[in-house]
């Protein structure tokens, strides 16, 4: 008797194996993607290993740094902690999607003018967060960012800058209002 290889569409078990890739469908940043991969890809690898938008960056992996943090359908997610197929149908945003070099974003001008970063890595992170958390709409003190940031972390210890950065940003579209 020939035993079936573990990875042949009949494995020892008698299960069929889940199949080796597929298309998945995403807008991000605007514009449609169709990504051959494999079902078990997390949104953070389509983006920086099939789509090279590496702005979103791998810290710990296990959702604990918020450096993946993106925007989907304007709320924040861990990335790492997503697989890229269960965002069909939805819009992605990453932190390329929200300014350019030429005009940044008010998020983005405010950690340039309040010196919100050092080394960079988790920046990313932090902007697409306080983006959601504006979006979100409930944070309008120092201490409700704090709390509502406090899933990103900066090894660094930027956190001041970063506060007064998100804090001018919050007030300024309350007086808008």
């Amino acid at each position: 008797m020939t035993q079936q290889p573990t990875n042949s569409p009949a494995n020892a078990g008698g299960v069929a194996a889940p199949p080796s890739t597929g298309p998945v469908h995403l807008t991000i940043n605007g514009q449609q993607h169709t990504l051959q991969i494999a079902p078990w890809t997390t949104l953070l690898d389509a983006l920086r290993e099939y789509l090279h938008l590496t702005g979103t960056k791998k810290g710990c992996d296990h959702g604990q740094c918020g450096a993946c943090t993106v925007l989907v359908d304007g709320k924040r997610i861990n990335s790492c902690l997503s697989l890229a197929v269960m965002h069909e149908g939805e819009e992605i945003t990453t932190i390329e999607g929200l300014g350019t070099q030429e005009n940044l974003h008010p998020l983005q001008q405010a950690f340039v003018d309040h010196d919100a970063f050092q080394c960079g890595y988790c920046t990313p992170g932090q902007i697409c967060s306080a983006q959601g958390l504006i979006n979100e709409g409930r944070a309008h003190t120092e201490a409700e960012i704090k709390e509502h940031m406090s899933g990103n972390v900066c090894r660094c210890g930027a956190y001041v800058g970063i506060l007064n950065a998100v804090k001018e940003v919050v007030d300024a579209k309350s007086a808008r209002k």
